[in-house]
């Protein structure tokens, strides 16, 4: 899990420090200065304090929910990440980019990426036609799946 901690700045107006992190450390921070300096104990200070902040609160949260969702929910946008070989992206895009036009719209994707080293990145809300869609693709680069998908 991730937490943001939104901080306030001090009395002073002096200082802004936003954290984020889990309970293993800081995964990113902003600070924001608006004096000249500032002085290796203010820094560690304002970390412990930001530490214990964050633990309190993962610490609540776990109380409501334990584990993180096995699944998003229908809401909320989703994304697969998969590679093809090289050679099979033409098959994949198709004429025109008939295929992978075919394939948003048969699948309800709202974005199919696909880089030149094949990788391949789709997004949508349903987690199944994602799944669907990537096996699709699969299929169709290893000699199947010629028409309609999901």
């Amino acid at each position: 899990r991730n937490l943001e901690v939104l901080g306030t700045e001090d009395a002073l107006g002096t200082m802004d420090f936003k954290v984020a992190g889990d309970r293993d450390g800081i995964t990113a921070f902003q600070l924001d200065i608006k004096c000249e300096g500032l002085t290796l104990e203010t820094m560690a200070k304002a970390l412990e304090q930001a530490r214990q902040g964050r633990l309190h609160i993962l610490d609540e949260m776990e109380k409501v929910l334990d584990n993180p969702r096995s699944d998003l929910p229908p809401t909320v946008p989703k994304m697969r990440i998969f590679s093809i070989n090289e050679d099979s992206i033409g098959k994949v895009i198709g004429p025109g980019g008939k295929q992978i036009r075919a394939v948003i719209e048969d699948f309800e994707l709202t974005n199919m990426d696909v880089q030149e080293d094949g990788t391949i990145q789709i997004s949508g809300m349903s987690s199944e036609k994602l799944k669907a869609a990537e096996e699709f693709v699969n299929n169709l680069v290893a000699g199947g799946g010629g028409g309609g998908g999901g």
